[in-house]
């Protein structure tokens, strides 16, 4: 399809690859799971095999970027090499070895008139998939979707229309020739805006709607959409230190949590310190960000502490740093910290550090957050630590996904009736 259309044209091109979406999703949903790994694998080998063509086409988008004037993380971010191009294919790899999520049998009940009822497993349908910047999340998302037996209708960001069209005429290529549908994987070419509004649209055929990027774009993508979304808007985590916490333990999670990478959703960007041991630990976690290139945005009681720090505002209790900026408070108890990160949080991830196990216990069952950690770094909110294998993204809403998303959470379930002839009375 040619990238210049009016959009008339779009609108009809976009319907037809709903269309071909649902056939195809139909078709992949009772496919074997030798099957469909045999499509992932063929396109493993594909991207392997296409390095110098992938990367050619990523030159074309680095020049593109230096022009707009991307910053030097959005370029690293948007960069294909032999040595990534290689993780996307061992990427596709990996998700051959995880268990195929469709077809399991969650509940078996037979009722006392003879019926057998079983709640099994299935795939959504069709995904639209919306995101930014990382060329090689078009391979993780079609690889996820399509072995969760879904199909995919993939729109990537300007910035990187010629990595991911060029990812993604290698995977659909390599799965075609091993049987896959058609429709299974497609992808949007146009840039434009119009064409995201018209695709977020299309209730009759998408049936889930997967934005991954910024805030901006995401909140641009709830407010558009008819088409149920799952998503999370950003990551204000938090680290309380209890009055009963292992200082050593908490300045270590605190650095891993900050510093190892700020831009990153599950990164810390507020520590809670419960005032009866603020004046003995304060000084100590001052010395570790001041090591770590970490301005302190605090209350007027830690900058009293600090003398490094600047003062904070409200405004910035509820902000997603992504950079080595955290804002740090200082609170009377486990029920002022649960109560702060409630109000200010953004239910993605949250950590207590203490030695005390009912105080933990308050803490893990009051914070109304996705995942809840005690002792433990907020980076692993990941699906990868989590055990899943791999992640289409982290939701913080409640229905139907909540936390890292694996391939479980790309299906639904449905109910199997088995009878000999019973009838309602």
């Amino acid at each position: 399809m040619s990238a210049e259309m009016n959009e008339t044209e779009m609108r009809s091109a976009l319907e037809q690859m709903g269309r071909k979406a649902r056939e195809g999703a139909l078709e992949i949903a009772n496919v074997t799971g030798e099957v469909k790994n045999s499509w992932l694998a063929a396109m493993a080998d594909a991207v392997e095999n296409s390095a110098e063509e992938l990367i050619r086409a990523n030159a074309a988008d680095m020049e593109n970027g230096a022009v707009k004037g991307l910053s030097p993380a959005m370029l690293d971010r948007l960069k294909l090499d032999t040595g990534r191009i290689r993780a996307m294919a061992d990427g596709l790899r990996h998700v051959i070895t995880l268990p195929d999520p469709v077809g399991e049998k969650l509940s078996v009940v037979t009722r006392p008139n003879g019926i057998r009822i079983e709640k099994v497993s299935v795939p959504i349908g069709v995904i639209g998939f919306i995101y930014e910047s990382r060329p090689n999340v078009t391979v993780d998302a079609a690889g996820l979707c399509l072995k969760a037996g879904n199909a995919v209708i993939l729109r990537g960001g300007s910035e990187a229309i010629h990595s991911n069209r060029a990812i993604a005429d290698c995977i659909l290529r390599a799965g075609m020739g091993k049987g896959m549908p058609e429709g299974a994987i497609q992808f949007v070419p146009w840039t434009t805006h119009a064409a995201v509004s018209m695709l977020l649209k299309m209730d009759s055929w998408i049936d889930l709607i997967i934005p991954r990027g910024g805030e901006r774009l995401i909140r641009a993508v709830v407010e558009q959409s008819t088409i149920p979304v799952i998503k999370h808007y950003k990551g204000v985590c938090h680290l309380y230190v209890d009055s009963e916490a292992d200082f050593d333990m908490a300045l270590k999670i605190i650095r891993n949590g900050k510093c190892q990478r700020p831009g990153v959703c599950n990164a810390l960007e507020t520590v809670l310190i419960h005032e009866k041991i603020a004046p003995e630990f304060v000084p100590r976690l001052a010395e570790v960000f001041k090591a770590g290139g970490v301005r302190a945005h605090g209350s007027e009681a830690y900058c009293r502490l600090d003398p490094e720090a600047v003062p904070g505002t409200e405004a910035e209790l509820s902000e997603e740093y992504l950079s080595l900026d955290i804002s740090v408070r200082l609170v009377a108890s486990v029920k002022d910290a649960v109560a702060h990160i409630n109000r200010y949080g953004s239910g993605h991830s949250d950590c207590i550090v203490t030695e005390n196990p009912v105080t933990a216990d308050y803490f893990l069952g009051h914070v109304d957050s996705a995942t809840v950690y005690w002792n433990a770094s907020t980076r692993f909110t990941d699906g990868g630590e989590f055990g899943m294998g791999a992640e289409i993204g982290i939701s913080t809403d409640k229905l139907h996904a909540r936390g890292p998303m694996g391939l479980k959470e790309l299906t639904s379930y449905k109910y199997r009736i088995y009878g000999n002839g019973q009838i309602r009375s």
